[in-house]
């Protein structure tokens, strides 16, 4: 009799579909049943000897909520018989209806929390305190449509748990290469079992439906950092089973959900590996080519949900690393990005009637950094491709890994490109009312605001960098230092110093903080109703008696 051993998550949700993922013991054919009387059903694929299936579900209703049960050939295995939390549920939009808001939750960097009897070292989950509070809210209180957004760092690669360290020693000698962290998918898929078995997480993907991105600790710290980072880990005899590993592993557990059922018809990885009894070497293959040329393949993507347009942006392996061409983004990926956030625009076609009212950008990396991080990242790359000689560009890509200069800034020419298509698809005929760069990884948050300089082609749009990390991880105290002064006026004035000596033009617009920082383990939450936007950002804090609340840290309106 087939277990299930992991799921079942809810990723994709239209007005009239939804697909549903999980993993199975053995080979058999999942099922999806609600109680309006929708379902769908899949067989499971295989990948190292795992069994996994992506169901369709159609035949929902437009503004409805069903709940729903996941059957193995034929046999209920959720929810379990014991489960004391409410029916897992799938919601549906419906967007001709202007007064019901889509709400859209999102952070990123996230450690697996440990077992409720251990102590936890860096406080509450934020995504467990949520699904705590949305357990315990009635249906009534809740008749929008949220969606769980994660930036990147859903799992750690390279930074693992006591519990982890354990299992692979019991697998081999920790001595060797790369020690304790993963090595392989089986490891990996350690990872995601510690991450989403978690009883609170489970029963929330289960029931919110979820867009993810990878980040570099999904692979490794750094990953794709600069050209010679990246030979140094191919010289390694184990870093070609690694990434081949971590890109198949994303591919089954994350990239399949981010995908519409169309797109998903239209793979032919999918496809391929369905049909084939065994499809780790399909998907091997696959990584490796993803490996070894990013252009072939496209981690990005988009959503739309209703009048909000949701892009997710590859900034990890869709980059061009030679440094006299550094780039966030390849040329295919950059004319993808540009294509789709113009598309059916007053931008793009003249129409006095854009074709959304939000534009949300989602990309683990924040675009506008506190002022002094900025200059010291674009100071950092002019140091790397020899602005100031040999020897500084050796002192540059050392102090590149030491510190994490990574960003949009670092990456000069992709900043000023983002910058540029933002003011673009701001601006023209049927504006959108914001545009909006979401963003994680700098395990703090905050908001911030661009302004552009007298004379250039200011977006009609609001635009704003909303930045929320982690979701549970460790804040040192040299980040919060180290980013309040960033933002601070002496941080401002002493990036200016690093801009002149690495001859830095100026950047094309100015910004300023609007909110923050804020330290802990937070989320943000969009609430876009109609041209209107509110940001609330809210807190996992410990409560009396052990059980962990949401606090409220910051609730503004972003548009009216």
């Amino acid at each position: 009799m087939a277990r299930l051993r992991l799921g079942p998550l809810l990723r994709y949700v239209d007005e009239a579909s939804a697909t549903v993922w999980v993993e199975a013991s053995r080979p058999c054919t999942a099922e999806v049943r609600c109680a309006d009387g929708s379902s769908g059903r899949a067989r499971t694929f295989q990948i190292c000897g795992h069994h996994y299936a992506l169901v369709p579900v159609t035949g929902l209703t437009p503004g409805s909520a069903t709940a729903y049960e996941v059957l193995l050939d034929g046999a209920p295995v959720w929810p379990p018989a014991d489960s004391s939390f409410p029916p897992s549920t799938i919601r549906t939009p419906a967007y001709d209806d202007a007064a019901r808001p889509v709400r859209i939750a999102f952070g990123s960097c996230r450690w697996a929390a440990p077992p409720a009897d251990e102590h936890d070292p860096v406080g509450p989950d934020a995504l467990g305190t949520l699904a705590g509070e949305l357990a315990s809210a009635p249906d009534a209180e809740r008749p929008d449509v949220l969606l769980l957004l994660l930036l990147g760092d859903q799992v750690y690669a390279d930074e693992t748990s006591p519990a982890t360290r354990r299992y692979l020693a019991a697998r081999r000698d920790l001595r060797d290469a790369p020690g304790n962290q993963v090595a392989d998918y089986e490891e990996y898929t350690r990872l995601y079992y510690e991450s989403w078995l978690d009883p609170d997480v489970r029963w929330l993907l289960s029931t919110v439906p979820s867009c993810m991105i990878f980040d570099d600790h999904d692979v490794m710290d750094d990953w794709n950092t600069s050209a010679s980072w990246l030979a140094e880990m191919r010289a390694t005899d184990w870093w070609n089973e690694r990434i081949l590993s971590g890109l198949m592993s994303y591919w089954v557990h994350q990239h399949l959900g981010n995908l519409a059922p169309a797109e998903l018809a239209a793979d032919p990885v999918y496809a391929a590996v369905r049909t084939d009894p065994d499809g780790t070497d399909t998907l091997r293959e696959f990584a490796a080519r993803a490996d070894a040329d990013a252009a072939s393949v496209r981690w990005s993507y988009r959503r739309d949900f209703g009048r909000v347009r949701l892009l997710m942006v590859d900034t990890r392996a869709a980059r061009v690393l030679a440094e006299t061409d550094r780039s966030m983004l390849d040329p295919s990926e950059a004319a993808w990005l540009r294509e789709q956030a113009l598309e059916g625009t007053g931008a793009s076609s003249g129409a006095a009637s854009g074709a959304y009212d939000h534009l949300l950008i989602g990309t683990s990396l924040p675009w506008l950094l506190p002022h002094l991080i900025h200059d010291v990242e674009g100071w950092n790359a002019a140091l790397c491709r020899g602005e100031r000689g040999v020897r500084w560009a050796r002192y540059g890509e050392k102090l590149r890994r030491r510190a994490d200069l990574e960003h949009w800034a670092a990456f000069p020419a992709s900043f000023d490109a983002l910058t540029a298509l933002i003011a673009e698809a701001g601006g023209g005929e049927g504006a959108p009312a914001t545009v909006c760069v979401l963003s994680g990884d700098v395990h703090h948050a905050y908001t911030a605001e661009p302004a552009w300089p007298d004379g250039a082609a200011a977006p009609a749009a609001r635009v704003l960098q909303l930045t929320c990390s982690p979701v549970h991880n460790s804040i040192p105290g040299s980040i919060k230092v180290g980013f309040r002064f960033g933002w601070s006026r002496f941080g401002r004035a002493l990036g200016r110093r690093f801009a002149r000596h690495g001859r830095l033009a100026a950047p094309p617009l100015s910004w300023r903080r609007t909110g923050g920082p804020w330290f802990g383990n937070q989320l943000m939450t969009l609430t876009l109703r109609g041209r209107t936007a509110r940001l609330r950002l809210q807190q996992a804090q410990a409560a009396p008696g052990g059980k962990a609340g949401l606090r409220e840290a910051a609730d503004t309106v972003l548009s009216e």
